[in-house]
């Protein structure tokens, strides 16, 4: 009977509060992000700390910092306001007349490759679905994954999280990018010239690319990186008139002038890698990002 009273005391929307300052750490933007008036988020803050026998947040500054019971409480927080919307969904889902936004997380690269198709499909078939598109590090979205701040992520992940599905998107592997110019007259990349020059890293917050390294590393040796930055966008530009390499997946310079600049296989085997989707398991009912996810899949098998 005493469960069944502190049960009665719960307002739902005390725990969309909860996961909003959590998140925001701040009254203010977590009002702003629920359309709430300050005072109305400052009470029901105050609600949940007599609740729950916490501070919850308390302030650092101009912040508020979450207590040790605050940080328990994130994921399974999380994982029921999900479960409580899959309850609550619709048993169908429309996609000509959902209204829905979906916050996904990939690369540049990811994105030049999956975007402009899916975005042709979303615009055919569902007008009224919305993206969100995050970048960060491979670990950086499998966390947001994880802690429900991401609903999908697209990108390499060797390591997958056992709370999270996945699907194989496509199987890639690794080429060379130089300026045509620095090739020696037979044209050849040969593993001593590989070795000699300059490098170009793509990375993101030190996540890099594992499989290049591992490849160097088993064969007793190293290269010297240059330059690392985590745009792909400007890196052919910085490939064009000088003796930099930058090895990189095959897809990324399909569209590359080769005028310029040449295409060439890796003078040593680098293991191929997949490119996969992930989700949480906990999202399984939800059919409108079970749609979504197929739609990304299916425009990938038209791609390959």
């Amino acid at each position: 009977m005493h469960k069944m009273n502190d049960l009665r005391r719960i307002d739902l929307n005390l725990l969309v509060i909860l996961d909003a300052l959590l998140s925001e750490q701040h009254v203010t933007r977590a009002a702003e992000r629920l359309h709430l008036s300050q005072p109305a988020v400052s009470h029901a803050l105050a609600r949940l700390r007599d609740l729950l026998g916490d501070p919850l947040l308390v302030r650092a500054g101009s912040t508020l910092v979450p207590t040790a019971r605050a940080l328990e409480l994130v994921a399974p927080l999380t994982e029921a306001l999900a479960q409580v919307q899959s309850l609550l969904a619709p048993n169908t889902f429309d996609p000509a007349t959902a209204r829905r936004t979906f916050r996904v997380a990939m690369s540049d690269y990811g994105a030049a490759i999956i975007l402009p198709g899916l975005i042709r499909t979303l615009r055919r078939e569902a007008p009224g679905i919305d993206l969100q598109i995050s970048h960060a590090s491979r670990e950086g979205m499998l966390e947001g994954v994880l802690n429900g701040d991401i609903d999908v992520a697209a990108g390499v992940f060797p390591e997958m999280p056992n709370e999270l599905r996945s699907s194989v998107l496509f199987e890639e592997r690794y080429v060379c990018l130089l300026d045509r110019r620095s090739l020696s007259a037979d044209g050849v990349l040969d593993l001593p010239t590989y070795l000699s020059r300059p490098h170009v890293l793509l990375e993101m917050r030190g996540s890099g690319t594992p499989e290049i390294e591992r490849a160097l590393t088993s064969l007793r040796e190293r290269r010297r990186v240059a330059i690392s930055l985590p745009h792909w966008n400007v890196a052919p530009q910085l490939i064009s008139g000088t003796d930099l390499i930058l090895t990189v997946s095959s897809r990324s310079v399909r569209e590359i002038d080769q005028q310029e600049l040449i295409v060439l296989p890796p003078p040593f085997e680098i293991a191929p890698f997949t490119f996969v989707l992930a989700w949480h398991r906990r999202r399984g009912a939800d059919q409108a990002l079970n749609w979504l996810n197929r739609r990304i899949e299916e425009g990938m098998r038209r791609d390959t």
